[in-house]
């Protein structure tokens, strides 16, 4: 268990009326900030979903966030994936939406709950091949996917649970020792290889921005990516038809994000305020 987890309820649901609208007055800064970098980039109002980061938020907080108008999110943890997700499918079915990987009973495929009903539920941090099963099916995109040897080991928890899990393969753009991805230069060639597993759909690319003040540095990773699934999408390879994903953009990097090609920001202190764990 993470160390916070013993100083913080995480399945608390009930927050107080201040809180609510801390988190509500966060959401609607964001939305307006990615509506202002969309027009700014020329790109069409609700091109960039915004999806919240809810590492070390409880139920309450994120139900808070969903009310607001976020339709998506992210837990960085998988022991937080396991802790929350019985609360939050919950809370969201009494609203009339489903969390996580719907079925279709009657055709057994994978299915929304309806248009507009499914609020994606992603992992964005790292995954240890022995807590996969602990985050299948509720989350329904991992997108901290970085190796065959990954991939492979999901795609098996899939295809014997019978669900399709939405994948993004992660790209260390940055080049910076202290984050996780695979070099610029394999992302082709696994993308391809991991678009070709059943119990796999891979969805795009995902990178975390350089962790520098340089906008040209910063925009270049972002611009590179943005490239990668370019061509990713022009090879025609066998499953990689659907990756048109670009989650890149956090709080400090949305704009820059976003003008250079994002299709999803991860956004958490923007929204949430600062975190009083790590």
């Amino acid at each position: 268990m993470t160390a916070y987890m013993e100083h913080k309820d995480l399945t608390n649901e009930v927050i107080e009326r201040g809180r609510t609208n801390e988190i509500a007055d966060g959401v609607h800064r964001v939305l307006d900030r990615i509506a202002e970098a969309e027009a700014v980039a020329g790109r069409r109002s609700g091109s960039v979903r915004l999806l919240a980061a809810t590492k070390t938020r409880d139920v309450g907080e994120i139900l808070a966030a969903i009310d607001a108008g976020v339709r998506c999110i992210g837990e960085n943890r998988p022991q937080e994936v396991t802790v929350k997700a019985p609360g939050l499918a919950k809370r969201l079915a009494e609203r009339g939406y489903a969390l996580g990987v719907v079925r279709d009973a009657a055709s057994g495929d994978d299915a929304l709950a309806g248009a507009g009903r499914h609020v994606p539920f992603h992992l964005i941090g790292q995954l240890q091949a022995n807590k996969i099963g602990k985050v299948l099916p509720a989350v329904d995109t991992i997108e901290s996917v970085d190796s065959i040897e990954l991939a492979e080991k999901i795609a098996r928890r899939a295809t014997m649970r019978g669900i399709t899990v939405g994948v993004l393969l992660e790209v260390n753009e940055s080049g910076e020792e202290s984050k996780s991805g695979c070099a610029p230069s394999h992302a082709i060639d696994l993308a391809q290889r991991i678009g070709a597993m059943g119990g796999l759909r891979l969805q795009g690319l995902m990178t975390i921005g350089a962790h520098v003040d340089d906008e040209r540095t910063i925009r270049a990773g972002f611009a590179h990516l943005r490239r990668t699934r370019d061509q990713i999408l022009a090879s025609g390879a066998e499953g990689t038809a659907d990756c048109t994903e670009l989650s890149m953009g956090m709080t400090h990097d949305m704009a820059y994000a976003i003008e250079e090609g994002s299709t999803i920001v991860r956004v958490g202190t923007a929204i949430f305020g600062e975190r009083a764990f790590i």
